[in-house]
């Protein structure tokens, strides 16, 4: 459930900002259909951000009614403040999702220390599975190899994601973990099938809103070491995992989205806003050249 294509859902919503229940299904059985791994539900991707508590763990639990057990559920519950992020995390303890996924704490910028003891505080007020997560072009904030090496030895952190698209990471925590079961994930799409050659797990993915089959079957063949297949299809989906991000994520990866039919509305809650009519032929071509519009 902690490997292969994991998507990052977006969050559906209507044209007054709602959230989308009939369009949160469709993407569900989407990715039930296409062989996703598991679904990250209100992650950064998801517009956490612009998400009330409530609706944030509304939309989680939904997520996992409509999923009704056939595709894992893991649950976005990363905040600032500490005591914010084990609130979130405790109210999905005992829901049916798999895991957590955390974000570094972002504008406060902790010290190393400071992000040490935030992870450890969360660890320790809960019993579900925690996966650090690491995108410091987003946050302001970068969680260190060593870093991520102290929190492994907590019992129930058993994963990061690491966005930074620095692939020297990867052996530099490979090095530092005793722990050979902790995962290591990528949360860059343009980088991920190299992240997965020298070693990660799995890709938890936007582009895999759009194209879910593909990046299940990327995942797939990366894991059975065939990376010259898997380097052939990349190459096809690398004009999505670049464009997708034309203007701030999940801008593009929504628009694309409703291109597809996958969802009513591109709708996104301010201070995001919808995709500019010069970025639209971008995203469109990348469809296109990946063979999905």
């Amino acid at each position: 459930m902690f490997t292969g294509s994991i998507v990052a859902l977006v969050t559906p919503m209507d044209t007054k900002g709602a959230v989308d229940r009939a369009s949160l299904k469709k993407l569900i059985d989407y990715h039930v259909s296409s062989g996703t791994a598991a679904i990250v539900s209100v992650g950064t991707t998801g517009e956490s951000a612009t998400l009330s508590h409530e609706e944030h763990g509304d939309v989680v639990l939904q997520t996992l009614e409509l999923a009704d057990g056939r595709i894992p559920v893991i649950a976005g519950t990363g905040a600032n403040a500490t005591a914010e992020a084990i609130s979130l995390t405790q109210r999905f303890e005992k829901s049916g999702v798999v895991g957590c996924l955390t974000v570094t704490p972002y504008y406060n910028r902790p010290t190393q220390e400071g992000l040490y003891q935030h992870f450890k505080a969360i660890a320790e007020n809960t019993s579900l599975p925690q996966i650090l997560y690491n995108v410091a072009s987003r946050t302001g904030c970068d969680m260190l190899p060593p870093t991520i090496a102290r929190l492994a030895k907590l019992k129930n952190i058993v994963a990061v994601k690491e966005a930074t698209g620095n692939l020297s990471r990867v052996s530099q925590i490979q090095v530092l973990v005793d722990d050979e079961d902790f995962i290591l994930l990528s949360g860059d799409d343009a980088s991920g099938l190299d992240f997965m050659q020298l070693g990660g797990k799995g890709v938890i993915s936007v582009t895999a809103n759009v194209a879910a089959r593909e990046m299940a079957q990327l995942c797939e063949l990366a894991a059975l070491g065939n990376f010259a297949e898997a380097r052939r299809l990349n190459q096809r989906l690398m004009p999505l995992h670049q464009n997708l991000f034309v203007e701030a994520n999940p801008i593009p990866v929504k628009w694309a989205c409703k291109a597809l039919g996958l969802m009513a509305t591109d709708t996104m809650r301010l201070p995001m806003t919808p995709l500019t009519d010069a970025a639209r032929p971008v995203v469109e071509e990348a469809l296109k050249s990946a063979g999905l519009l």
